[in-house]
């Protein structure tokens, strides 16, 4: 329902500037010139004199530009957008679009596998894995909202999206996206307790807690889409149509937008800081009192095996975290199309493979699962 209210919100937020603009009229000083009447601003920032405007011509300005919202929502609407992507048809190509389905298929796969051995398995039944499945369960269904649509695109030559399923797209990834920045924190926290804590970790990272982890994280991220959805989407597209990206990514389509974007873009920034270095911080917090704790350690074996674990650990997370935080923090003048669907592709398409193959295919228990599972096949 959401993209159903795009052009109705569009007139609200040039109506608003116009009343605005109305209610500042009462402010300034009138003077004659050459028989007619004009504005001076009584302000310090603009001493310039412009002409005064009969009502008649302010209330005709500001309908003409709600009906050229209007009719820029209603184009929006009707004809969408069109997709330029990764692929340029050239003699890489081809290449290129292998890999990008080899990636897509061995995600599906290895998380999928995951989620079934943890289900099955009553031995990968204990609140790490628990964490897991479900971190499992987003990265299949947050790269198959944008992963498939591209190949599919690709195979048939057709490059268009409507403006629902654009929007339906950003609505869903921003969802799961969200939802993992919190997973992947307070997990974090999990590893923190366990190894720092052990003797505390039935108590602090109980079922009950671990339920709690997983809702706040599910909640985040639903408030992240409903929230950055419906004010991304509702702006007025009166520029270029074309994307030039191979998915309706926000600050992409914040690009596309005309009119006054500055309102938007602070809420933008103000989620994406709750979004993302909170719980970056948490990690990072997290780990260095981990690899502390680490390098306490008498067994030097222990420690060699502790200390592979969290670098690979951190690896996966600060190349997640850290294209997100360039997509979503770094100011326009640090961006080009050609970075922008480089550092995307890193957190929506590699980090879903990178996932289930650092933290979970590579753990003996689950190799011990796996082996299990087919001895019974």
């Amino acid at each position: 329902m959401l993209w159903s209210f795009s052009a109705p919100l569009g007139m609200a937020v040039d109506s608003f500037h116009f009343i605005r603009s109305s209610q500042g009229a009462h402010s300034m000083s009138c003077y004659p010139l050459d028989g007619e009447s004009a504005y001076r601003m009584d302000s310090k920032q603009n001493k310039s004199s412009t002409p005064c405007f009969p009502h008649h011509q302010i209330h005709s300005a500001s309908s003409t530009q709600v009906k050229l919202s209007a009719m820029n929502g209603n184009a929006t609407l009707s004809s969408g957008f069109t997709l330029l992507g990764l692929f340029t048809h050239n003699e890489g190509s081809g290449f290129f679009f292998g890999v990008i389905c080899a990636i897509f298929f061995m995600a599906v796969i290895a998380n999928g596998l995951m989620i079934f051995l943890i289900h099955i398995d009553p031995h990968l039944h204990t609140p790490m894995y628990f964490l897991l499945s479900h971190l499992s369960l987003i990265d299949t269904l947050y790269i198959s909202t944008i992963v498939p649509k591209m190949l599919v695109d690709y195979l048939v030559g057709e490059r268009t999206i409507s403006f629902i399923a654009c929007t339906a797209q950003c609505f869903l990834y921003m969802g799961f996206v969200g939802a993992e920045f919190f997973l992947l924190g307070l997990m974090a926290y999990d590893r923190y307790v366990a190894i720092c804590n052990p003797l505390r970790y039935p108590f602090l990272v109980s079922q009950r807690v671990c339920w709690m982890i997983l809702a706040s994280s599910w909640f985040g991220g639903a408030l992240d889409s409903f929230l950055l959805t419906p004010i991304t989407m509702s702006l007025p597209f009166c520029a270029s149509h074309q994307i030039n990206h191979f998915f309706c990514e926000a600050p992409t389509m914040l690009r596309l937008a005309c009119g006054d974007k500055a309102a938007y873009e602070m809420v933008m920034y103000t989620c994406c800081v709750a979004m993302l270095l909170i719980p970056f911080s948490v990690v990072t917090a997290s780990y260095a009192r981990i690899l502390s704790t680490v390098h306490q350690m008498t067994s030097a074996e222990g420690r060699k095996k502790a200390l592979a674990t969290c670098s690979s650990h951190m690896m996966v997370v600060t190349l997640f975290y850290g294209a997100a935080l360039y997509t979503y923090m770094l100011p326009e003048s640090y961006h080009t199309p050609l970075k922008d669907k480089v550092f995307s592709g890193f957190y929506t398409i590699l980090t879903p493979l990178l996932n289930p193959l650092i933290y979970s295919l590579r753990n003996r228990d689950v190799i011990r699962a796996l082996k299990r599972v087919m001895a019974r096949c």
